[in-house]
């Protein structure tokens, strides 16, 4: 279980992007559904990413699910039942590659499967997961939400990875749905600085309330500017200290909403370094999120698997 391995005094390394690896198999990915629209062209490619970043030595691999819902599928003349089996078949290609990957390294340890939860923002396309400020109500955020995890939750995760989640409101409406969850569930959200959400709350206010909920193995933040990372921990640690800590951050660069493009320098270059200040601020799961690749990964498995040996 992913929670044995929590307790153990070292990090649970996480994948990095998926839609970074899928772009260097040479697939161009900009319609609406991202990484999703393979779900249903070439399904074998999705397999291809994840055992990329399983051979570059992470423990956990996040699903194609994130831009995934039927809203999004439906744009694209797919109906809702068949939007179901694709978005379930995200954990399914996920999980094939977990089993080919150990039927190949017999002698490796265990790797988990993490289904991708991905905030409402995504479905709009149009950046709106790093502002937060949908302009609909609760209702409209719970509706959404619900039946995704539905089947998602009966998809055979390890984890559901609620992640780039840029609001309290979303937060909150999400850890309630987690109430009826049998699959345990981490959340991460996308920040603005060192102290909040992209959408304007403190994280120490929203990992607090959530706490309180009691629905989650873990909290954390993704999609996130590396140089933030350290002090959202040690916020995340004082307000609920005996929590998890998952961060998987961007490279630093911007997103672009209009282009579907990121520009500006990277700051993720030295993940090792980050990632031993992350671990020593309270971190337990590290990895990576847009444009940090298989390289990347690699680097930071490799260092800690050499500070365990």
């Amino acid at each position: 279980m992913l929670l044995k391995e929590l307790a153990r005094d070292s990090v649970v390394v996480v994948d990095g992007g998926l839609i970074t690896q899928l772009k260097a198999q040479g697939f161009e990915l900009d319609g609406v559904l991202w990484s999703a629209e393979l779900l249903h062209t070439d399904p074998d490619a999705l397999v291809d990413a994840h055992k990329a970043y399983l051979e570059a030595g992470a423990e956990i691999v996040i699903s194609a699910s994130y831009q995934a819902s039927r809203a999004g599928f439906h744009q694209v003349g797919i109906d809702t039942d068949r939007a179901d089996e694709l978005i379930a078949s995200s954990v399914t290609l996920a999980r094939r590659a977990v089993d080919e990957f150990m039927a190949e390294n017999p002698e490796t340890y265990e790797r988990y499967v993490a289904a991708s939860v991905g905030p409402y923002g995504a479905v709009l396309n149009d950046g709106s997961e790093y502002r937060g400020n949908y302009g609909v109500p609760r209702t409209i955020l719970r509706d959404f939400h619900a039946v995704r995890l539905n089947v998602l939750d009966a998809a055979g995760a390890d984890i559901l990875a609620c992640e780039t989640i840029p609001s309290a409101e979303e937060a909150v409406v999400l850890a309630e749905l987690l109430a009826d969850a049998k699959t345990p569930a981490w959340m991460t959200f996308s920040c603005r600085d060192g102290e909040h959400l992209c959408g304007g709350a403190r994280i120490d206010d929203v990992a607090k309330e959530l706490d309180l909920l009691g629905t989650l193995m873990a909290l954390g933040v993704n999609c996130t500017p590396p140089q933030y990372v350290t002090s959202l921990i040690g916020n995340l640690r004082r307000a609920v200290p005996n929590m998890p800590i998952v961060v998987y951050p961007n490279s630093g660069e911007s997103f672009v909403a209009g282009d579907n493009r990121w520009e500006g320098e990277r700051s993720l270059d030295d993940i090792v370094s980050y990632a031993r200040e992350w671990h020593d601020a309270g971190a337990a799961l590290i990895g990576g999120c847009c444009r940090v690749g298989p390289a990347e990964i690699r680097a930071l498995a490799n260092a800690f698997q050499s500070a365990d040996s």
